[in-house]
C-alpha cells in the first residue's frame, strides 16, 4: 500500500486566517481608544438633553465607523500584499537572470528571516517560482476577502461595544462616562494579557502597560474637557 500523501495540493489550498493575533488585538486596542476619544470629545462639545442616549449613539457610531474603516483597509492591504507576491512571482517568470530574482527576493524577506537564508537557496525558490503554472496578470479580489472584512468590521463594533452600554444603562451620565471609561480600562487590560501572552513578554506587565496608555489618554482628554 502507498504511503504517498497529496501533503504539497493541502498546503497550497490552506487558507490563511482572517487576522492573527496580534491584528486582532491591534484592532481592539484602536476602537477602544477611538472611542475613548470620541465619548470625551462629544462630551466636551455639549450632550444637552438627552445626553446618555446621545452618548449611546455617539460611542455606536464611533464603533461602526471604526469598524467600516477598518474593514476597508483590510481589503487595501490584503490587494496590496496579494499584488507584492504576484509581482515577485510574476519577475521570477519574466527574468531569465538568476541573479535579479535572488535580488527581488531577498528584498521582499523580513528582516529577520533575511540573513538566516543563503542565496543558493533563494535561487532554488526563484527556480520553482519561474516555473509555476500560469499566473494571472494583475491581483484580484477572492470571495474570501469579503468574508475578511466583514469578520473585521465585526470585531471592531462586537469588541468596543461595551464602552457604550454604560449610557443607556445608567441614568447618571457622570456615573455612565465612569462606567464607561472603566470598561474601557478593564478590556485593554485583557487586550494587553493577550498580547504579551502571545509575544512572550508577559502577560501582567503588557496588561498594566496597555492600561496605562488608556489611563495617560483619559487624562489628555479630561484635560480637554471631556
Amino acid at each position: 500500500m502507498s504511503t504517498t500523501t497529496p501533503a504539497r495540493p493541502a498546503e497550497h489550498q490552506r487558507r490563511e486566517p482572517i487576522l492573527n493575533t496580534v491584528d486582532r488585538v491591534c484592532e481592539l486596542c484602536f476602537g477602544l481608544f477611538m472611542a475613548l476619544t470620541f465619548v470625551g470629545a462629544v462630551k466636551a462639545v455639549n450632550p444637552g438633553v438627552d445626553a446618555g442616549y446621545k452618548m449611546f449613539l455617539a460611542a455606536l457610531g464611533c464603533n461602526l465607523a471604526w469598524g467600516l474603516a477598518d474593514a476597508v483597509m483590510y481589503l487595501v492591504r490584503t490587494l496590496a500584499d496579494r499584488g507584492q507576491r504576484l509581482k515577485i512571482a510574476l519577475t521570477m517568470q519574466r527574468d531569465p537572470e538568476p541573479a535579479a530574482g535572488v535580488r527581488a527576493l531577498r528584498a521582499a524577506l523580513p528582516a529577520m528571516v533575511e540573513p538566516l537564508l543563503e542565496d543558493a537557496e533563494l535561487v532554488r525558490i526563484r527556480a520553482r517560482l519561474a516555473s509555476a503554472p500560469t499566473l494571472p496578470p494583475r491581483a484580484d479580489f477572492v470571495s474570501g476577502d469579503f468574508v475578511g472584512a466583514v469578520g473585521v468590521f465585526v470585531l471592531v463594533v462586537l469588541g468596543t461595544f461595551p464602552v457604550a452600554l454604560p449610557f443607556i444603562v445608567l441614568s447618571d451620565l457622570a456615573t455612565a462616562l465612569i462606567a464607561s471609561r472603566g470598561l474601557t480600562l478593564v478590556m485593554l487590560f485583557i487586550a494587553g494579557y493577550a498580547l504579551g501572552r502571545y509575544t512572550g513578554a508577559g502577560g501582567m506587565e503588557a496588561g498594566f502597560t496597555m492600561t496605562a496608555l488608556g489611563v495617560l489618554l483619559t487624562m489628555a482628554i479630561i484635560k480637554q474637557g471631556g
